[in-house]
C-alpha cells in the first residue's frame, strides 16, 4: 500500500513528459537550437501552462510555458515544470531558463535529457542551489528528438550526413557521364524529405558547374518544402552569377577552400548543426578521410555499370583494417531501390 501514493504521483509527470515531447516536435527540426517542450503542473497534477521552443531568438520552452500560464491567469507558484531538456544556464539571445524558473516560484523541475553544452549546461545544479527540487527522468523519445543537435554540441561542429546514390557496383555516373537518374523516384522523394531536415547541403564546385543543382528540398510536385537548407558550394573555382544555387531560398554560401575542417568551422559559426554532403566524389572522400562523416544515407539502384565514375574518390586506406567502419541502423525498400542508413558508433 505504501507504494500507491508514489505511483499516483508519478502518473501526471509521465503524462506531462509525453505531452512535452509532442510539443517539442512542433519546433523547427533544422535550427541552431534544439527542439524542446515544457509543461507546467499545479499541485494537483493539472496542466496550467505549456510551451515549446520555436527557434533561435524566441523564448525557450520553459519561458514559453510560463508565458502561457500567465496568459491563462494561472498561478505557477509551488508548481512543477516538466521539460524535455535540462533548463539552460546561460545568457544567449534569451536569459537563462534556470533563473526564470527560480524567479517564477516553481518548486520542482523534471527533465529528460541533460544539456551537453559547456556554457548552457549545469542548470540542474543552479536550480538545486536555489532550493528547487530537481529530478532527472530519462526518456528515449526525448533523447531521439535532439540526437543530432546533442551530438553536434558534443563535437563542436555540425553533424555530418553523407548521401550516396549509386548502382550496385558503386557508380554515380556511366562512362559517358550520364547520371540522371541512377536511382528511382521513391529514392529521390525520400532524399528530398531528408533535405528539409538539415541546416545545409554541400557540394563541390565541380558538381555545381556540371549539374547546376538548385540544392533545395522539394515535394514530388516540385513545390518547395517548408524548411529550406543553406546551399553550400565548396571549392576555389568561380560559380556563374546565374547559378541556381545562388537563389536558394535557404541562402547561399561559397566556401573557397578544400579544407573540410574549415568548411565545418564556417558552418558551425553560422549555427548550422547538421550538414548533408551530396557530392562529388572528392568531397565525399575528403570527409571520410578526415573522419568527419557521422552517418551515411546510401540509395542503391539494382543496376550495374562496370565502368564510370565511382561514388568515392580514392583516399588513404591501405588495408581493410584502416577502412572507416559504420554500423547498419536501418534498411528499407524504396521502389526498386534499397536504402541503407549506417552510423558511426559513438563511444
Amino acid at each position: 500500500m505504501s507504494a500507491e501514493p508514489k505511483i499516483l504521483q508519478y502518473l501526471p509527470i509521465a503524462t506531462a513528459m509525453r505531452q512535452a515531447i509532442n510539443l517539442a516536435k512542433k519546433g523547427p527540426i533544422a535550427n541552431p537550437n534544439p527542439r524542446v517542450g515544457a509543461v507546467i503542473l499545479d499541485g494537483n497534477g493539472n496542466v496550467i501552462g505549456e510551451g515549446w521552443h520555436k527557434g533561435a531568438g524566441t523564448p525557450h520552452a520553459e519561458v514559453a510555458a510560463l508565458h502561457d500560464a500567465a496568459a491563462k491567469g494561472n498561478n505557477v507558484t509551488g508548481g512543477t515544470i516538466v521539460v524535455t531538456l535540462e533548463p539552460c544556464n546561460h545568457q544567449g539571445f534569451t536569459g537563462p531558463c534556470a533563473q526564470a524558473i527560480s524567479n517564477a516560484g516553481l518548486k520542482k523541475v523534471v527533465y529528460a535529457v541533460k544539456d551537453p553544452g559547456a556554457a548552457s549546461g549545469g542548470g540542474a545544479e543552479t536550480l538545486k542551489a536555489d532550493k528547487i527540487e530537481v529530478q532527472h527522468l530519462p526518456n528515449k523519445k526525448a533523447e531521439k528528438l535532439i540526437r543530432v543537435w546533442r551530438r553536434a554540441i558534443e563535437l563542436d561542429r555540425p553533424y555530418v550526413t553523407l548521401k550516396l546514390a549509386t548502382t550496385l557496383d558503386g557508380k554515380v555516373a556511366a562512362a559517358d557521364g550520364t547520371s540522371q537518374w541512377i536511382t528511382g523516384a521513391a529514392s529521390r522523394e525520400h532524399a528530398h524529405q531528408f533535405r528539409a531536415k538539415v541546416g545545409a547541403i554541400a557540394v563541390t564546385t565541380g558538381t555545381a558547374l556540371a549539374d547546376d543543382p538548385t540544392l533545395t528540398a522539394r515535394a514530388v510536385n516540385g513545390k518547395l518544402l517548408e524548411n529550406q537548407p543553406l546551399a553550400v558550394i565548396v571549392g576555389n573555382r568561380d560559380i556563374p552569377v546565374n547559378a541556381k544555387a545562388r537563389t536558394s531560398p535557404g541562402g547561399f554560401l561559397h566556401l573557397r577552400t578544400h579544407d573540410v575542417a574549415a568548411v565545418l568551422a564556417a558552418l558551425n559559426a553560422k549555427g548550422i548543426r547538421h550538414v548533408l554532403i551530396e557530392g562529388g566524389p572528392a568531397l565525399t572522400s575528403a570527409f571520410l578521410a578526415a573522419g568527419y562523416v557521422d552517418e551515411i544515407h546510401a540509395y542503391i539502384a539494382p543496376k550495374l555499370l562496370g565502368d564510370g565514375k565511382s561514388a568515392v574518390a580514392p583516399f588513404e586506406v591501405e588495408t581493410l583494417a584502416d577502412a572507416p567502419e559504420f554500423h547498419t541502423v536501418a534498411v528499407k525498400k524504396l521502389g526498386e531501390d534499397a536504402f541503407l542508413l549506417a552510423r558511426k558508433s559513438v563511444g
